[in-house]
């Protein structure tokens, strides 16, 4: 693995050890003795401590191996269970460094390439134009929660998929079921006495509605999850225009998008509660 400059190394630490959302002092030297890596100067602040043991190790070795290892044993998904949005945040702001060699972490727990940015200006903006586009158009909160780091990595492939996962996330929360895809969709808001349901089920139009929401919502999964999540990214490519197409499109009969439609109306609509059964 290619070095990493000093400028880009400092970041990378200060990422890491943020007070606020990264490593504690004895994570950090946990991690460093377990990847043999010198912790020589210990009673140093946090990200002086371990930029001093990184950057001592990668001019040994005359090569960044130590950095990225110690990058993927911090950020190991099974290691950041609970941590969330905190996870994500630190993931965007460290793939930006990253990509100046023309790497990015993912959530899968590896390295991948990507397009090596040549300047600040070009990180910033390829990590932030997406997100800050959704935030002044009013994206749906959750939908930024579900899709942040993969927004701030200019990666509209994930960004869609994470998306489109975090519906059947939410259903799951409100009813407890384990089921995924069209079949959670149908379990949930289908039949006769439906668990979820978006309305009174009163009259004939009521009992339409519900109906045309459970083909919405079979459409999301059957158009971007199914293929997004089957089909590897260079056979599925997704431009940062039909993403933005996919969060911002709007529903025919209402001013808000698809997407808000759906979050919305998976927060409001009302659990049976005989579940499923009159």
């Amino acid at each position: 693995m290619p070095a990493f400059s000093g400028g880009q190394l400092e970041a990378i630490c200060r990422v890491l050890a943020d007070t606020n959302s990264g490593l504690t002092g004895s994570e950090i030297g946990h991690i460093l003795y377990a990847k043999g890596i010198s912790d020589p100067s210990p009673e140093m602040t946090k990200w002086k401590r371990l930029y001093s043991a990184l950057v001592e190790r990668q001019n040994l070795d005359k090569h960044g191996n130590c950095v990225f290892a110690f990058i993927a044993r911090a950020l190991e998904p099974a290691r950041n269970l609970g941590r969330g949005e905190l996870y994500h945040a630190m993931l965007g702001d460290l793939n930006v460094t990253l990509s100046y060699l023309g790497y990015k972490f993912c959530e899968d727990g590896k390295f991948h390439t990507c397009k090596q940015t040549n300047t600040f200006t070009e990180a910033e903006s390829r990590a932030k134009r997406m997100y800050e586009l959704l935030v002044q158009r009013g994206t749906h909160p959750d939908v930024l929660t579900y899709c942040r780091a993969e927004l701030l990595q200019d990666d509209c492939f994930h960004a869609v998929l994470e998306v489109c996962k975090s519906v059947a996330v939410k259903i799951r929360e409100r009813t407890g079921l384990d089921s995924d895809g069209a079949s959670l969709i149908r379990d949930v808001f289908g039949g006769t006495s439906p668990i979820l349901r978006i309305n009174g089920l009163q009259s004939e139009t009521e009992k339409g509605e519900q109906r045309g929401f459970v083909n919405l919502a079979t459409g999301l999964f059957g158009t971007f999850r199914n293929p997004t999540a089957h089909e590897a990214k260079i056979i599925w490519p997704l431009s940062e225009v039909d993403a933005l197409d996919f969060f911002l499109s709007h529903h025919m009969f209402t001013e808000e998008s698809t997407v808000q439609l759906w979050f919305k109306t998976i927060s409001s609509a009302k659990l049976h509660i005989s579940l499923g059964e009159d």
